[in-house]
């Protein structure tokens, strides 16, 4: 990979079965191909095989990671809990933001909660993140953001910071590996 770019991993959460997730992803993934710095991997949970080697060997390879998830009960889905407990070692010493949707919180209860799961992982959680307060009326019906603006300078500022710290936390891990 290109000095000048990070592997980006952006992990949907959400695998129920007519889930608004598609429609927050495709967005996001559109903000980030008008990147140069980023090399791309989604790893869709309702499509992807977890725990698997396959799912533990992109999480490996990854530099950074957004979680796009939603808040089921004032919580993030079990099933993605699950595949992030799936893997170890491959969080460690890496940049983690959200983007999140819901109700009346946007789903940002999930993000809190998660936070203290990857901080137990030995990841860094990043400060700002995208939220979608009532999401299903904040998109119109082709999937665009009614605010596209302020959606969009939210993602902006996330991956701005998720590339700092991959590309920090890169040469960091390749100067002195990262051990728990």
């Amino acid at each position: 990979m290109p000095e000048d770019q990070y592997q980006l991993a952006v992990i949907v959460g959400s695998v129920r079965e007519g889930r608004f997730a598609p429609v927050v992803t495709n967005w996001f993934l559109g903000q980030v191909a008008a990147r140069t710095d980023v090399k791309l991997d989604v790893i869709d949970l309702a499509e992807t095989p977890w725990p698997s080697v396959d799912f533990t060997s992109r999480i490996d390879a990854a530099d950074a990671f957004v979680v796009i998830t939603p808040e089921y009960n004032h919580a993030y889905p079990g099933p993605l809990k699950t595949a992030i407990d799936s893997v170890k070692t491959g969080w460690y010493a890496k940049p983690v933001g959200f983007v999140t949707y819901g109700g009346v919180s946007g789903g940002l209860r999930a993000a809190e909660g998660l936070r203290l799961v990857f901080a137990e992982l030995h990841a860094v959680t990043v400060r700002e993140s995208v939220s979608f307060h009532r999401a299903r009326g904040e998109f119109d019906g082709a999937g665009v953001p009614r605010d596209q603006e302020g959606v969009g300078l939210a993602a902006h500022v996330l991956l701005d910071q998720l590339a700092w710290w991959a590309f920090t936390l890169r040469a960091g891990r390749e100067a002195r590996p990262y051990s728990a």
